[in-house]
């Protein structure tokens, strides 16, 4: 008999070939039906699959919501795969995950790339998969016996696939009626469980087989799937509501920043956007001055043996910029390396060069922390079809720093700085965000038990530091995801339509300092290497400013907006005045612009509205009289009030302060 652990610790007895499904029929006929998988030993299974051995059983339902989410966005794109072939027989496939939001399916199309007008009859076919609730069987194969099959259905890149998995890995396929795909699972019990009102397919794109854009280009389907109408319905207006907020859209509207073909991946400011670069930027420098760090700035390119030292000529070279050192040949026959250096690259990160301006003279225990933070330009070469706005680019400024610690600093270092990064989140207008703790990858640098003393150390100082007690209670962590230098800690924030962003980490190194040989004297006069804390709270400012674009929709608080004011006349008898009031909330250091143009104030008001300027300084004959104003904050429901000149000018002069300076 198998002794079978249940999470409120009661033990249950039974026969090998036993399933979860028994055990819960076995509990109770409700738990019976709310049932749909099964944590085996802390593993997600079908809740069919029969137990082998002792175990420890928890049973998942619905309400386990990530768990159940995975399951039946994973079923969804098995469904698509067979509702591509039912109507497309001809049509081959390939794999079909589960994303972050619903999954995808890449196919290879005998006849045409599919379009987005073949989505409807291809859900239509899906839902009729979905009624005929056939079970979904689990089936072990010889690898030779799956690869025959595949060849003999003409699907000649899941065979591909197949040929090329770990000689010892077990292949699993998945059964409904007639069609199988290969897939570890695990999946529900039944193409019935899920609910057929629950899904969208969105939209088809182009995707190179395996990634590689020397092999053949597939049609990708994406859909969205949830567990219910009502989470499909809330899904489908928050991309609504993305939409309408999208950072490039807005931009046009506002005049921020535009991109263009002849620097992909790079942003061209306009002055306004940079304005807000430059509120962002010196809110920064002031939170960063008070916490102690040094501001440097370093080269942006730097030797080849320098990066092939620090470890990242290795690791990350497909994603540097490669700059050769070259001389012109007379017979036009190409470059031609000097053999002096030969070889630069525009720096992907900031971390070697502060290491070396550590190494300019000799540090004491005594110097140590040393806090260098540097709003480094960096250069990526990021593959095109990953480019998103300024969301994903190939230059960015990252708000970077690097801490020189002694070990016995190290915790109290990291939880100063999620204490940092908490007030400067705060102050940005996130209250809402998680930390993860990114634990070592499977390749990596260091011994085990430096990554075990990095990881504790990181874990301890968030639940030392001050945060809430809501953060450190969802504090998580995340298996393999760690750089493969340091683990680090990850901030994620949560925006106004619930979407999230990864942005701050803090990574413990110990590998940089040894490569480079980055030391300190101790207080027993003999060398030792500090450890280097990686950080960033922003991430890049080109990023983040694209959030804070969405997470306001472009109504910016007053001292992030690039026009914090326009004053606009009624009338021409106003002009004067309205230069008048310009200049007293100029040399306050407001930003103002003035609209004298001969229109009618409504049309105005629709104009910079549509611009996101906070307030709208309305002037007509009767304010220039009286030396007041009629002030009108942006928002359809805001309501007009009259000010006076001087106390307009207090206002807005205490309310643009940045929030540091209040």
């Amino acid at each position: 008999m198998l002794k079978i652990t249940l999470p409120d610790g009661s033990v249950r007895e039974v026969a090998p070939g036993t399933t979860p499904a028994d055990i819960a029929a076995a509990i109770g006929p409700g738990l019976a039906k709310a049932a749909i998988a099964a944590k085996v030993d802390g593993e997600l299974r079908d809740i069919s699959r029969p137990l082998e051995a002792d175990a420890q059983l928890a049973l998942v339902t619905a309400r386990d919501e990530k768990d159940a989410l995975e399951l039946v966005r994973h079923d969804y794109a098995h469904i698509l795969a067979e509702a591509v072939q039912n109507l497309f027989p001809a049509t081959q496939i390939t794999f079909g995950p589960s994303t972050d939001d619903g999954f995808y399916y890449d196919f290879a199309p005998k006849d045409r790339p599919f379009t987005e007008e073949d989505l409807p009859a291809i859900e239509a076919e899906m839902r009729r998969i979905i009624a005929r609730d056939e079970p979904l069987v689990r089936e072990v194969w010889a690898r030779a016996d799956l690869i025959d099959a595949w060849r003999a259905q003409g699907e000649t890149f899941k065979a591909e696939w197949a040929a090329e998995l770990p000689e010892g890995e077990q292949l699993t396929v998945y059964r409904a009626g007639k069609f199988f795909d290969m897939c570890r699972g695990p999946h529900l019990a039944s193409t019935g469980k899920l609910d057929p009102a629950a899904f969208k397919l969105t939209r088809v794109s182009g995707a190179y087989w395996r990634g590689d854009q020397a092999n053949a280009m597939l049609s990708r389907i994406y859909g969205t799937g949830w567990l219910n109408k009502k989470q499909l319905d809330q899904h489908l207006v928050r991309l609504e509501e993305a939409a309408k907020r999208d950072h490039r859209r807005i931009s046009q509207e506002m005049d921020l920043f535009h991109l263009q073909s002849e620097a992909q991946g790079s942003v061209f400011w306009h002055p306004k956007g940079f304005v807000m670069w430059r509120a962002l930027e010196a809110y920064m420098r002031r939170r960063l001055d008070a916490a102690g760090y040094d501001e440097v700035k370093t080269p942006q390119l730097m030797d080849a043996r320098q990066w092939e030292q620090s470890g990242h000529w290795g690791k990350y070279r497909e994603n540097m910029f490669v700059v050769p050192d070259e001389i012109p040949n007379t017979e036009d026959e190409g470059p031609v390396l000097t053999g002096e250096g030969d070889l630069m690259a525009l720096k992907p990160m900031n971390c070697p060069a502060h290491v070396l301006i550590f190494r300019q003279g000799i540090k004491s225990y005594r110097d140590l922390p040393i806090r260098m933070a540097e709003f480094g330009c960096c250069h990526r070469n990021e593959p095109h079809g990953a480019l998103h706005g300024i969301m994903r680019v190939r230059q960015f400024t990252q708000d970077d720093a690097h801490i020189f610690v002694r070990e016995d600093q190290l915790v109290e270092e990291v939880k100063a700085f999620c204490e940092l990064l908490d007030t400067v989140y705060r102050d940005l207008g996130f209250t809402d965000y998680a930390v993860k703790l990114a634990l070592r990858p499977d390749k990596r640098f260091g011994s085990e038990e430096m990554w075990d003393k990095a990881e504790h150390e990181l874990r301890e100082a968030v639940l030392q530091s001050n945060l809430s007690d809501a953060i450190k209670a969802n504090f998580e962590e995340l298996p393999g995801e760690g750089a493969f230098y340091a683990p680090k800690l990850e901030f994620h924030l949560t925006d106004a339509i619930g979407r999230t962003w990864q942005v701050g980490t803090i990574q413990s190194d110990r590998v940089l300092p040894e490569r480079l040989d980055a030391s300190y004297v101790g207080e027993d006069g003999n060398r030792h290497r500090p450890i280097m804390l990686h950080r960033a709270i922003l991430g890049t400012f080109e990023r983040f400013l694209g959030i804070l674009i969405e997470h306001h929709a472009g109504r910016f608080p007053l001292w992030l907006a690039p026009v914090q004011a326009v004053v606009a006349t009624i009338v021409s008898d106003a002009d004067d005045y309205a230069l008048e009031v310009a200049a007293a909330l100029k040399a306050a250091g407001l930003r103002v612009e003035t609209d004298l143009r001969n229109e009618k104030i409504n049309y105005k008001v629709r104009e910079h509205s549509l611009a996101k300027v906070p307030y709208l300084l309305v002037l007509g004959k009767r304010e220039a009289e009286e030396r007041t104003v009629a002030l009108r904050p942006l928002g359809a429901d805001a309501r007009q009030e009259v000010i006076g000149l001087d106390a307009l000018v207090e206002r807005l002069t205490a309310e643009a302060k940045a929030p540091d300076l209040r």
